[in-house]
């Protein structure tokens, strides 16, 4: 089984490079994938660059190219849900683009006809990477993840999107990769650590914050191919 592992940055791949040592570098569309194997399972490793072109064009890629028969994307969001706390995870169980706008014409926020408002992840991963995270005492939240173009640091834009899509957590990517493998029909997970929300304090340090999730998130995925290994 060919599985893709995505993050939008290359400090959220990195270390799941550094678990698995040897890998193949392959070169594409100004970007690089990572070809390893692990009890039999066939693993590339790509992180997108931030947004929704680049990480439908990393998805499109994983699954056309290199043959991907299940995707798993992992790393960081900001809360919207006040229940969310930094450290929190959310596995998406739907995702919406909140930057997408052709209600003019009469249609929903995140509309355009031929597609959908909110796409569904699968369920079996998202169970999967539910049962790997409390088997590493990791408490999880399934919810609605939003995705948009833009870092979202207004708190009325924030409060705007959460009552719009019901969305639980906010970030740039999950949701151009939910289109792409909606469309391609291979099943996918969007695993997120919380980065930002209301119990923020003066002394949080995202790139801290982003290393010590980046290794978490990476112990979690390695969890899930051990159980993906044994299906």
């Amino acid at each position: 089984m060919k599985i893709a592992i995505m993050g939008a940055m290359q400090e959220e791949i990195a270390p799941l490079l550094a678990y698995f040592k040897e890998y193949e570098t392959v070169e594409f569309a100004k970007n690089r994938y990572y070809v390893t194997h692990y009890k039999g399972l066939e693993l590339i490793i790509a992180y997108s660059k931030i947004g929704k072109v680049n990480a439908s064009l990393t998805a499109a890629t994983l699954i056309e190219k290199f043959g991907a028969q299940k995707l798993l994307f992992s790393g960081v969001a900001g809360a919207v849900n006040p229940r969310l706390k930094i450290g929190d995870l959310i596995v998406a169980t739907q995702l919406a683009q909140h930057d997408l706008d052709i209600t003019v014409f009469g249609h929903p926020h995140g509309f355009v006809p031929g597609g959908a408002v909110y796409i569904e992840t699968d369920k079996a991963l998202t169970q999967i990477s539910k049962d790997v995270a409390r088997a590493h005492n990791k408490a999880i939240l399934e919810g609605i993840i939003a995705t948009g173009d833009q870092f979202i640091c207004d708190e009325a834009k924030k409060a705007w999107i959460g009552a719009t899509f019901h969305a639980d957590a906010l970030e740039m990517e999950g949701a151009s990769v939910a289109v792409v493998c909606d469309a391609l029909g291979i099943p996918f997970c969007i695993l997120r650590a919380i980065s930002d929300a209301a119990d923020m304090d003066a002394g949080f340090s995202f790139d801290t914050f982003l290393e010590s999730a980046a290794k978490e998130s990476a112990a979690l995925m390695i969890g899930i191919m051990d159980v993906l290994a044994n299906d």
